[in-house]
């Protein structure tokens, strides 16, 4: 349709699209059985993962919040799950989530300012963000550790 000014009315016209095949030979919308895996692919994979570890991960703080807040046997039974092994893996993997995500959004930011988005940047700033990410998680519990006492 389009508008005639001339006649103050609308006039039906040919639409150009009506003429499309509508059965493609191609694929319509290209996924992960014909992209070869690549970096930057799995660093935004990975983004969205952390994203949604972080949000489970907060649901974790706020148990801990709300037993402190119950009494001293809420807050021992908190204590005896984080404190196991399986406690803290979980711990320690929020950990890397929460500064994996980070340094990814810091990573965004620097691509917002219109910077590093070559490739050779690209490949090197998704290098940092994930050898960052364990380094750092890394020097947070052997500092947590320390602080504590080493229990």
């Amino acid at each position: 349709m389009r508008y005639d000014k001339g006649s103050s009315r609308l006039q039906l016209t040919e639409n150009p699209m009506s003429k499309a095949k509508l059965g493609a030979e191609r694929p319509l919308s290209p996924h992960l059985q014909i992209y070869r895996p690549m970096l930057t692919m799995m660093m935004s994979i990975a983004h969205r993962i952390s994203g949604a570890a972080n949000a489970a991960g907060f649901i974790l703080l706020a148990w801990w919040l709300i037993a402190i807040a119950a009494g001293p046997e809420a807050y021992a039974r908190v204590s005896h799950v984080f404190a196991s092994i399986p406690g803290r893996f979980l711990l320690f993997l929020f950990t890397w989530s929460l500064v994996h995500h980070m340094l990814g959004g810091i990573r965004h930011l620097i691509w917002d300012t219109g910077r590093g988005l070559d490739k050779t940047s690209i490949e090197v700033l998704a290098w940092l963000t994930i050898i960052s990410s364990t380094v750092l998680t890394v020097l947070i519990w052997v500092a947590g550790y320390a602080l504590r006492g080493g229990h």
